[in-house]
Formats: C-alpha cells, sequence, structure tokens
C-alpha cells in the first residue's frame, strides 16, 4: 500500500513563504507524476502543480511565478515551495501519485492546511 505522508503547512501572513513536503513509501519513479492539489471550504479540489516522471511540470495560472514543484529522488519526496503566498491560497493542499499501468491508480495524502492571513 503506497502511502504519501505530507508536512509543512501551517499559518503565514500574506507575502510570505512555505514549504510543503510529501513523502512517499516507494520511489517516486514508480508514478507516472505526482502533485499538489488543494481545497479551500465550499470550492472544488484544484490541481495546483505536478511533476511528471520525465521531470516535466505543469501549474495552475494563479500560482505561476510563485510556486515551484521539485523533488529528491533520493529521499523520494516531493515539495512546494510557495512563496509570496495570498490569502486566496489558504485550503487544504494534498499530495497525489499517479500511476496508469496496469491500471489507473490515485494515491493520496492526509492533506495540510495553509492559511493566509495577517
Amino acid at each position: 500500500q503506497v502511502q504519501l505522508v505530507e508536512s509543512g503547512g501551517g499559518l503565514v501572513q500574506p507575502g510570505g513563504s512555505l514549504r510543503l513536503s510529501c513523502a512517499a513509501s516507494r520511489s517516486i519513479f514508480s508514478f507516472n507524476a505526482m502533485g499538489w492539489y488543494r481545497q479551500a471550504p465550499g470550492k472544488q479540489r484544484e490541481l495546483v502543480a505536478r511533476i511528471t516522471s520525465g521531470g516535466s511540470t505543469n501549474y495552475v495560472d494563479s500560482v505561476k511565478g510563485r510556486f515551484t514543484i521539485s523533488r529528491d529522488n533520493v529521499e523520494n519526496t516531493v515539495y512546494l515551495q510557495m512563496n509570496n503566498l495570498k490569502s486566496e491560497d489558504t485550503a487544504v493542499y494534498y499530495c497525489h501519485a499517479l500511476t496508469v499501468l496496469p491500471k489507473i491508480n490515485d494515491y493520496w495524502g492526509q492533506g495540510t492546511q495553509v492559511t493566509v492571513s495577517s
């Protein structure tokens, strides 16, 4: 069973920074892609950033230029560096991993709260 364990959430003032970590229980190269989603109260869960096994990245428009997704292949960890945080970034952030063979499987972390407030 795959486990994804997030850490790094918390309370930060607008303009501040946080780094989220997602530690996987197996090699991150075993996943076709890993990413971060977020869900704010009353809103649907949305994809924030994703990195493929080949290293390609993509971001939702609202975080481009502020957030960076990266990975540590030795530590089997994916990071989300969040800079210049805004109140609208407040949400529960979930780590996600995807495999497509032999069938599509989605794996989720437990979520970590990020609150941006003065």
